[in-house]
């Protein structure tokens, strides 16, 4: 139970991030923060470890998470663009 709240603040602290890096208008509220900051560290975890950058429990983590999460972030604003 504690991983999964960890994970959740995790993310929510990534998003958090992703979101300060990139202002603009951008529909959700904090559940997609921290969706996008969960999916966004999977996805640069899994990238970083892949390309060898880093082991897991590093603190690049953090970086490449936060990556993720700012490219998450920009598929997420192309796709459901405002007409």
């Amino acid at each position: 139970m504690l991983s999964v709240l960890g994970w959740m603040l995790f993310g929510l602290i990534v998003g958090i991030i992703a979101k300060l890096v990139m202002p603009g208008k951008d529909p959700g509220g904090i559940f997609l923060t921290m969706l996008i900051g969960i999916v966004g560290a999977l996805i640069g975890g899994f990238i970083g470890r892949a390309l060898g950058l880093y082991q897991p429990g590093e603190a690049a983590g953090f970086f490449v998470a936060t990556l993720g999460a700012i490219l998450l972030l920009f598929i997420y604003r192309k796709a459901f663009r405002p007409v």
